[in-house]
């Protein structure tokens, strides 16, 4: 840990007294998309707070937020590290490659505190494993856990061997994962709190449908033509109907633009609307919206909607082989049943989108229902606090002075509900 807390003894009269001094702190963050930077900055924030009689500082790779907070050090590299599916990790082989041992050359030769990864499951995990197997003395903590429980639970008790915490969003990740051996809090959701914040006084336009096509190009290339297949049947029934589409950026925006003019279609009742998202989704009656963190958010704005995926087909095989969720959107997730009708790839029709749509625009009980199930599913997602719990759990976990054997590889780490581990727990609470 690098005598990250130095124990001073001071003698007083006939007593010694212990005090105990900060000292300044590394740690060195990877996240890889652009929700996980908007998270990691919040927690970055939040870090810098509790540490302000010390010096802390951020080092590794993110996002255009994380390097704000962090400085010109600091890699910005979510343009280049966001891909979506199978197929375009396969293309850009080369280039992760040499990012991931570009990242391990970092670690070792900054030493920091503690690596913190954020999501991104296929570098970060791989990574993770680098660093055990030097046996890098630094504390690997996971913060927003990849979904393994979807796809792979047996990689769970791996997991455990390899990170010293798992710092959770979703309250059964955390009894999973303390069940399996592998140390986990749940810290709440850290959106919302961002929600929170955003929240407008409007009301819902009965002619306005919001079209959420999601934040990746490849996803927009995707999702939108199959959207803008949908307007002309929802025109049908009301003329005056309009529709207004998210842009993630400028980029995707042009894009989007493109797409229209390519298509013919009449512009007049559709616009786009870069970085509207928020405010979009209370003002529209329903929407249509690309599986994702969309969702959630869609979910917490009560807009009632239907949920599109489509990708490369290889990725979807690929992804049906390993995937064992009956639900992919995290609202129906968290539901365990479907509130939220899904589309995925060849389901992910016209036709079946209108029918869906239709039932919601026309049918208010059935957006009622909808909303109520959605009150219930943001109650599992915490209070605001998520960034400062998950701040506090690091800095309770650099405290601990562990010895080798309690760090070793076998994966029997106590658990935060352990003898010791309950008062750490209550104190991050």
């Amino acid at each position: 840990m690098g005598g990250f807390f130095e124990v001073h003894r001071a003698r007083t009269g006939h007593r010694l007294v212990a005090t105990t001094r900060m000292k300044s702190m590394t740690i060195y963050f990877v996240a890889g998309e652009a929700s996980a930077d908007n998270h990691a900055a919040a927690l970055m924030c939040s870090l810098r707070e509790l540490s302000c009689d010390c010096g802390i500082q951020f080092i590794g790779r993110g996002g255009p937020q994380m390097r704000k907070i962090a400085g010109e050090q600091f890699k910005n590299w979510i343009d280049d590290a966001a891909v979506l599916g199978l197929w375009e990790v396969i293309r850009k082989y080369g280039y992760f490659r040499e990012q991931f041992h570009e990242t391990l050359n970092e670690i070792q030769v900054s030493k920091p505190d503690a690596v913190v990864l954020i999501d991104y499951p296929g570098f970060n995990l791989r990574l993770a494993r680098a660093l055990r197997k030097q046996s890098t003395r630094q504390k690997i903590i996971y913060y927003i856990s990849p979904q393994v429980w979807a796809w792979n639970r047996g990689r769970i008790k791996k997991m455990a061997r390899l990170l010293d915490l798992m710092l959770c969003i979703f309250p059964f990740e955390a009894d999973l994962y303390n069940k399996s051996g592998l140390r986990a809090l749940f810290v709440g959701h850290p959106m919302i709190e961002r929600l929170r914040a955003l929240k407008i006084d409007t009301e819902r336009d009965r002619n306005l449908i919001g079209l959420f096509p999601g934040s990746r190009m490849r996803e927009v290339r995707k999702i939108f033509p199959v959207m803008l297949e949908s307007i002309p049947e929802l025109q049908k029934q009301n003329r005056d109907m309009r529709f207004e589409v998210a842009a993630a950026s400028e980029e995707l925006g042009h894009e989007m633009q493109e797409m229209l003019a390519r298509r013919g279609q009449d512009q007049q009742g559709v616009q786009i609307k870069v970085g509207e998202t928020d405010a979009l989704m209370q003002r529209a009656l329903a929407g249509i919206v690309a599986s994702g963190t969309a969702t959630l958010e869609a979910a917490y704005f009560r807009l009632p909607f239907v949920l599109i995926y489509k990708v490369a087909w290889p990725t979807y095989l690929a992804a049906r082989l390993v995937v064992s969720v009956k639900y992919l959107g995290m609202p129906n997730v968290l539901a365990d049943k479907e509130v939220v009708p899904e589309f995925i790839q060849h389901r992910a029709t016209p036709d079946a989108i209108v029918k869906a749509m239709r039932r919601l625009i026309e049918d208010a009980d059935a957006r009622h229902r909808m909303i109520s199930e959605f009150d219930t599913v943001v109650g599992k997602l915490g209070e605001r606090g998520a960034s400062e719990k998950a701040a506090r759990a690091i800095v309770a976990e650099l405290k601990e002075r562990r010895s080798p054997e309690r760090r070793s590889r076998s994966g029997d780490r106590p658990s935060l509900t352990d003898k010791g581990g309950a008062s750490e727990k209550e104190r991050i609470k």
